[in-house]
């Protein structure tokens, strides 16, 4: 059976993107929710978090905070070859954020000097998901840039969906989001997720301090909260880092074995994933088909694969490569794959994407661990907009001017123009009273 729908554009070179899949969603119910949730956490605070960590996390939690003690046996528990691999994945995200820090710049002009200035955000939230997929690799990709941009405190909230080795909850968060935070030292590990950790993060609690950003990728609730408060103008947050998404563009060289294993990859994580595969290679649609389905013999997560792969799952049938970057960047994807001919000059010249992966020995899941670049993505066709996470997020440029009597003589007359034609003439006498002690 074909588990891709067919997205037939050939002869067509008009705007595909309300054509291109995307999850569809009943957003007016989930707004609901989060709208209630946020009320809750801003009115009762605490209470309100272990009422809602009851309801939707099925745990009884006292404390809200993670004690250190906790986070220590987290770690001292840790098996020692995943600790490594942490190790040298925190060594690898830091080298590449230190590389993505913006310089302070000033120089003079008509007797002005002037600049930008980057200063680091004071306390920020971030979110790392725990639910169908606990993601300790989240914990490195918000947390380190917004260390190596000289963020004061971090604040981590994580729900409780820990078990232990029968299987049973314990009631913290999963043991290796909190070895990773140990590992970290991050200031505050709170064991609360979906929405009212959002609000927790904006409003403040007795237990969780007031942050004045808010990062990390999670659920539709998780995605709409951040949005509400950020509305509210109670937070800042990176964009809509909501359910993931891969686009493939394809060619005849490609291995349908390899565009097989990155979709059924990409879909693993959510029931509303979307997977687009873009090719001009019509022949190319039943070996990748036949791999969906071989591969699918021998994957975990079927039942969560097979629903994204048949609701959103879509090959974009083009005309040519051409043809090909453009429906590549009309769709902005989170994640952009391409296995071409001269893979990179066509990587080059598609502008918009989250990250994009150049070749066919650049699977997502580098990015998604351990190469360096962020995995913390815009998704839904915001990258048109937006990029992904990194230390600049973290960072406010404040534009800074110091003018001497001469650069104030010498801009007066535009001023007062500019000024008097916008009819704001007491910015005119806010240059003339300096130059002018009679004025």
């Amino acid at each position: 059976m074909a588990r891709l729908s067919t997205l037939d554009l050939r002869g067509d070179r008009s705007d595909p993107r309300d054509r291109l899949p995307r999850p569809r969603v009943d957003l007016t119910a989930a707004r609901d929710g989060v709208d209630a949730s946020l009320a809750a956490v801003r009115d009762r605070g605490d209470d309100a978090l272990r009422e809602l960590t009851r309801t939707f996390d099925h745990v009884d939690i006292d404390d809200v905070v993670v004690p250190d003690a906790v986070l220590q046996e987290a770690l001292d528990t840790l098996d020692d070859d995943l600790r490594a691999t942490l190790e040298r994945s925190i060594e690898r995200v830091r080298w590449f954020h230190e590389r993505a820090l913006p310089a302070p710049w000033e120089d003079e002009r008509d007797g002005m000097r002037m600049g930008v200035w980057f200063n680091p955000i004071q306390r920020v939230g971030v979110y790392v998901p725990g639910g169908l997929s606990p993601l300790p690799s989240t914990v490195l990709m918000t947390v380190i840039p917004a260390q190596v941009a000289g963020v004061e405190q971090i604040v981590l909230c994580t729900p409780p969906t820990g078990v232990d080795a029968h299987g049973n909850r314990t009631g913290w968060p999963n043991p290796t989001i909190l070895a990773a935070a140990k590992m970290l030292g991050i200031d505050r590990v709170v064991r609360v997720g979906g929405a009212q950790a959002v609000a927790a993060m904006a409003y403040g609690t007795d237990s969780v301090p007031v942050c004045d950003k808010v990062v990390g990728p999670g659920n539709l609730y998780v995605a709409l909260a951040k949005q509400q408060l950020v509305a509210e103008g109670r937070i800042g947050t990176e964009g809509y880092a909501g359910p993931t998404e891969v686009a493939i563009v394809a060619d005849g060289s490609a291995d349908p074995r390899h565009l097989a294993a990155d979709l059924i990859g990409q879909a693993e994580h959510d029931e509303l994933v979307t997977a687009l595969l873009i090719t001009p290679n019509e022949e190319l649609v039943a070996p990748v088909e036949a791999e969906l389905e071989r591969q699918l013999t021998t994957t975990k997560h079927v039942q969560r694969i097979t629903t994204a792969l048949e609701q959103q799952g879509t090959v974009a049938l083009v005309d040519d490569i051409d043809h090909a970057v453009e429906v590549a960047e009309a769709f902005a994807a989170e994640h952009l794959e391409v296995h071409t001919e001269d893979a990179r000059k066509v990587a080059e010249r598609i502008r918009y994407a989250g990250t994009t992966f150049i070749g066919a020995p650049t699977p997502v899941s580098l990015g998604d661990y351990a190469a360096g670049p962020n995995h913390t993505l815009p998704t839904v066709g915001t990258a048109r907009f937006s990029g992904g996470l990194t230390t600049s997020s973290f960072l406010v440029a404040v534009n800074f001017l110091e003018c001497d009597d001469d650069g104030l003589r010498y801009l007066a007359d535009d001023v007062g123009r500019f000024a008097l034609a916008e009819d704001l003439p007491a910015h005119k006498a806010a240059v003339d009273v300096r130059l002018d002690p009679d004025a």
